[in-house]
């Protein structure tokens, strides 16, 4: 079992950068691949970015790459997603979540993911 939080989420300019971050508890955080998401209201939930347990691996929606970058911090327990050019389409609540399956393979469905934060709120405006 681990446990996520979310930080960092707030309102921003178009252009403008954001960080978020994601604290685990509960379990051995090296243990997990983590992910981002976000989501808009009425619509599914997105898949934004991976990262592997090591870093070894990232994996970016189309949407993100050349802007977002993931990564994490295994003796702190934290991932990060530094939001660079953000745009007015960035705009939606941002969940970190934890696949603890031990595959190499970075996962972009939502539902292969066991373990979810609460989210935070990025608003960009134009």
């Amino acid at each position: 079992q681990v446990q996520l939080v979310e930080s960092g989420g707030g309102l921003v300019q178009a252009g403008g950068s954001l960080r978020l971050s994601c604290v685990a508890s509960g379990s051995i955080f090296r243990n997990y691949h983590m992910g981002w998401f976000r989501q808009v209201p009425g619509n599914e939930r997105e898949f934004v970015t991976a990262i592997s347990r090591h870093s070894a691996f990232t994996d970016y929606a189309d949407s993100v790459k050349g802007r977002f970058i993931i990564s994490r911090d295994n003796a702190k327990n934290t991932v990060y997603l530094q939001m660079n050019a953000l745009k007015p389409e960035d705009t939606a609540v941002y969940f970190c979540a934890a696949d603890r399956r031990a595959s190499a393979s970075l996962r972009r469905a939502s539902w292969e993911y066991d373990y979810w934060g609460q989210g935070t709120q990025v608003t960009v405006s134009s």
